[in-house]
């Protein structure tokens, strides 16, 4: 088992930062490709991110292209989102994820989740 714990959400203007974290129990976490989902007010769970269980692979969805950057720290069982250059259509719940399995962009390949946190960017 596996429980994940977001944090740093928040509300920030336009063309602001975050850092999201997300902290995972376990002592298997190094195994576990990460990943970060949002799901936007009355839209669908949309990819964000992904990772490997190394670091060594990076997915990002065109949208956040050049703005975000994903992390892990495997000794600290932490993944990182730095979120650069928000914009008004980042706002989302953004939730962790985390799989046994390889790398993926789909939520179905996932089987541990966060609660999610709130990231509100203003105009």
């Amino acid at each position: 088992q596996v429980q994940l714990v977001e944090s740093g959400g928040g509300l920030v203007q336009a063309g602001g930062s975050l850092r999201l974290s997300c902290a995972a129990s376990g002592r298997t976490f190094s195994s576990y490709a990460m990943a970060w989902f949002r799901q936007a007010p009355g839209k669908e769970r949309e990819f964000v991110a992904a990772i490997s269980w190394s670091g060594g692979r990076a997915y990002y969805t065109d949208s956040v292209k050049g703005r975000f950057t994903l992390s892990r720290d495997n000794a600290k069982n932490t993944v990182y989102l730095q979120m650069n250059s928000l914009k008004p259509e980042d706002t989302a719940v953004y939730y962790c994820a985390a799989t046994a399995l390889t790398i993926a962009v789909v939520d179905i390949s996932y089987d541990y989740w966060g609660q999610g946190t709130q990231v509100t960017v203003s105009s």
